[in-house]
């Protein structure tokens, strides 16, 4: 019978660019920034109104525009809302700044690839899974490699980890033995190995794949890859075979996509400020109500000295404008100091 394999698998054949692409697997080139220019502005008002203050203040704003409930200057609720609002744009911004800064810098380091039977300078952002490149000591693993060779004994090689899981003891990876033979450039050119194994996760101590090569098949493992983040360590130099590459690397995929940071006081306060609200409401009712029955009771006999405003031709409808003012008028009752970090 046919060998079984899972739905979701990645083949990977070694020095075959075409054959890889049709698969559209992820370039090496990393994007940890959340806006551009185009997009910054929208998504980041996006953002800041999930904080409930802050909606709650352009609410008040919206009905502070309505010179039938409104007693207050909308300037009094616009400045500050403003002010807390630019003052985190431009935090957000610096610090997306820097993350492009941080990711341009990365996507343009230099790595040796082997193409057409020759080491180029290639950055990092051009490298492509199936590609074989050269690592020398105390370089960064440009993506997730499976090790083929190294200068060392049997295929050994030593990688700091740090910034996979922050040990700083150095830990041993070993290339199989059919490939750990490969040691110049003429025969790693003729490699055509083609990998099979599993989709990406992010599951720092496991992998699971099998090599096929010249009508053979060896399994590999956790012990035979090099991940993104790793550091060479004293050994003269290796040679690896790209499997997983950019946001498809087991670092990137621990690392997520960047998200609005929302802190446990932030949900705190959140929910403060929607119970300080509900109780913001319930006051505006209970006072709307005595509103319209003074109205209906006293209010209606004094028309001639205190008329109603233009529009309002019952108790009922003054009771509910009347909701709304002190609404604006209790405004203070969830301060804009309150928030805003």
């Amino acid at each position: 019978m046919p060998e079984k394999r899972p739905r979701e698998e990645r083949r990977v054949r070694a020095n075959a660019r075409d054959y890889n692409e049709k698969f559209q697997y992820a370039s090496n080139c990393i994007k940890t920034s959340k806006y551009n220019i185009i997009t910054f502005l929208p998504v980041n008002l996006f953002e800041q109104f999930q904080e409930v203050a802050n909606t709650y203040f352009l609410f008040l704003l919206i009905l502070q525009l309505i010179p039938q409930i409104s007693s207050l200057s909308w300037f009094t609720t616009i400045v500050p809302l403003v002010l807390v609002l630019t003052i985190t744009a431009v935090k957000d911004a610096t610090d997306d700044y820097f993350r492009h800064k941080s990711d341009n810098q990365v996507n343009n380091r230099q790595s040796q690839v082997l193409i057409s039977g020759a080491l180029r300078q290639e950055q990092w952002m051009n490298v492509r899974v199936g590609d074989i490149i050269k690592l020398e000591n105390n370089q960064f693993v440009a993506a997730d490699l499976l090790l083929l060779s190294s200068s060392e004994p049997h295929g050994l090689c030593y990688i700091e980890t740090a910034e996979l899981d922050g040990e700083t003891n150095m830990k041993v990876r070993q290339a199989i033995p059919v490939t750990s033979e490969l040691g110049d450039t003429s025969k790693l050119a003729r490699f055509d190995g083609e990998v099979i194994c599993e989709p990406p996760n992010n599951k720092l101590d496991k992998f699971g794949g099998t090599l096929y090569w010249k009508e053979n098949k060896y399994p590999l493992s956790n012990q035979n890859m090099l991940l993104r983040g790793c550091v060479l360590r004293n050994t003269e130099w290796c040679f690896g075979l790209v499997i997983f590459a950019g946001p498809d690397t087991k670092l990137m995929q621990n690392s997520g996509r960047t998200k609005f940071k929302r802190t446990s006081i932030d949900r705190l306060m959140n929910t403060l400020v929607l119970w300080i609200f509900g109780f913001l409401v319930c006051m505006g009712v209970i006072l709307a109500i005595g509103n319209a029955i003074w109205e209906h009771e006293v209010g209606v006999c004094f028309q001639i000295y205190l008329p109603w405003d233009e529009g309002v031709h019952s108790a009922f409808f003054s009771g509910f404008l009347s909701f709304w003012s002190y609404i604006i008028i209790l405004n203070t009752v969830v301060p804009i100091s309150l928030y805003v970090r």
